[in-house]
């Protein structure tokens, strides 16, 4: 799995952006929010329990994320027609203000190390990445358990204070001085 560190893999994927078909789908690569972080999640297959909760939330806290320049990327290895037909009938998931993209080649999975070998499905998976495409967070967890998408946000604030953040940092509060 790629880590902390490394360069966030080149890709260029469909995604699908809205319910309407005549709208739904755009083509998103690496550059295309050149200049911003990027928060990029992963889930296993659309149409399952614990997913929507997730993709749902991040839906939810979308506008904290763009107050603090991070574009919001959800990801699995579902195609676009997947995604859309997703969208259109799950009411969580309806008017989602971030692109899905689909990783039905297992392109950027691969590259990224987060293809289940067993399952064959993007791992639960979630990467903060710099605006020089650096990574900068990485989290896996069980494919049966659902991540915390605050926990996300407190990462990316620490992350763009650029200082030592203590256990449980919160924005806001003092970060650590070397004496």
């Amino acid at each position: 799995m790629l880590g902390v560190g490394q360069k966030f893999p080149a890709f260029n994927l469909q995604a699908t952006i809205s319910t309407d078909i005549k709208t739904a789908f755009t083509n998103i690569h690496q550059d295309t929010y050149k200049g911003k972080w990027l928060v990029v999640f992963f889930w296993p297959k659309d149409f399952t329990f614990v997913c929507p909760t997730e993709i749902a939330e991040f839906g939810k806290l979308n506008k904290e994320f763009k107050d603090r320049d991070a574009q919001v990327l959800g990801a699995s290895t579902d195609s676009e027609f997947v995604h859309l037909a997703w969208r259109q009938h799950h009411a969580d998931l309806k008017d989602l203000p971030f692109p899905m993209l689909a990783d039905i080649k297992r392109e950027l999975t691969t590259a990224l190390g987060v293809l289940d070998p067993a399952e064959g499905v993007a791992q639960r998976a979630t990467y903060i990445v710099d605006p020089q495409g650096i990574i900068r967070f990485a989290m896996v967890t069980d494919l049966n358990v659902g991540r915390n998408v605050k926990e996300a946000i407190r990462v990316l604030d620490a992350l763009q204070t650029d200082e030592l953040c203590p256990c449980n940092w919160q924005k806001g509060q003092d970060t650590l001085k070397v004496a």
